[in-house]
């Protein structure tokens, strides 16, 4: 198999790096402007070209992965599928293209896979499957933070996405997290947001918001998503009358409540886990891995994909609606 990477950035070097674990078979090849990356990339086996037009002129593709700025992958989507190529791309945060891309993969039969990521954590599908299992109104309260500066310590933040009002620190938070709370308590059908800037972040959009949640099913959650938070925090805890979840974002900080007991008792949803040093504790590779095996099993045949424009499309709504409340 043949995959083409686009952008050779932080992401697309892990995309590589992972996909290398899972089959070192794979031949990977990248594009990025820049000569700096395309040798960092080099040294994960991946053949560099200088532009999509020179790889899709040297190779023939199985699939790519767009793995560039958000507000960049409508146009790159199109080229591609109109390359034929079947298409995974990081999130997008924006709807730019959708409505063109979805019919146009379906015009050309190719698959069009959006990550996800936290709908393959192995925490957030125990906390759905338990709440599944319970059938009772619940409640949640949620909040995830870090300082935006250290989302990537070795640039500014001003020079990648996250310092675009449209693809913001915030906007990204709930762009990964909605989809899963979404999949887990169902669609939401009010909400009331309080918004605020406590920084002297150099951002044109807010770094602290408090949102409330009514889910049709009459689940209430609340989040506090923020970019101001010293330490990098995800912390989640879901009740209800004889039902208590404690999740704080790794893998060894899922509980469950035994009220025989009186104690919290601890889920291991990993028998191993994996983590990229140079990120908080919080981000755990094992769902990116599953991730393209899942996008890999779309390839085959012989899987769905777990996530979807469809969805997305849903999910970029409520941002814009909690934006605008």
């Amino acid at each position: 198999m043949e995959l083409l990477i686009v952008g050779l950035g932080s992401m697309g070097k892990r995309r590589a790096r992972l996909l290398k674990g899972i089959d070192k078979n794979i031949a990977l090849f990248g594009v990025d402007t820049s000569p700096s990356r395309r040798q960092e990339a080099a040294a994960l086996g991946v053949e560099g070209f200088e532009s999509i037009d020179a790889a899709l002129a040297a190779k023939k593709f199985d699939g790519a992965l767009v793995c560039t700025a958000p507000l960049s992958h409508a146009a790159i989507i199109r080229q591609l599928l109109e390359a034929g190529l079947p298409v995974f791309t990081e999130l997008n945060l924006v709807s730019d293209g959708y409505a063109e891309n979805m019919a146009l993969a379906k015009e050309k039969g190719v698959p069009l896979f959006l990550s996800s990521t936290m709908l393959y954590r192995g925490e957030t599908r125990y906390i759905k499957s338990r709440v599944d299992a319970f059938e009772k109104p619940v409640n949640y309260i949620y909040h995830i933070g870090q300082y935006l500066p250290d989302w990537h310590p070795w640039e500014n933040y001003k020079n990648f996405f996250v310092g675009d009002a449209r693809t913001g620190g915030v906007r990204e938070i709930f762009g990964i997290d909605l989809p899963w709370l979404l999949d887990t308590f169902g669609p939401v059908k009010s909400l009331h947001a309080e918004k605020d800037k406590l920084s002297e972040l150099e951002i044109s959009y807010p770094d602290s918001v408090f949102v409330t949640l009514r889910h049709e099913n009459g689940t209430k959650g609340m989040l506090a998503v923020d970019v101001v938070s010293p330490k990098a925090v995800r912390n989640f805890e879901c009740f209800g009358e004889g039902l208590h979840l404690f999740w704080e974002g790794n893998p060894k900080s899922l509980y469950d409540f035994d009220h025989a007991s009186g104690e919290k008792r601890a889920v291991d949803t990993y028998a191993s886990v994996e983590h990229d040093p140079r990120y908080s504790d919080n981000i755990v590779e094992n769902a990116y891995v599953d991730e393209l095996q899942n996008f890999l099993g779309v390839l085959a045949g012989r899987e769905e994909a777990r996530y979807s424009f469809e969805k997305d499309l849903e999910t970029i709504r409520l941002i814009e609606a909690i934006e605008e409340a």
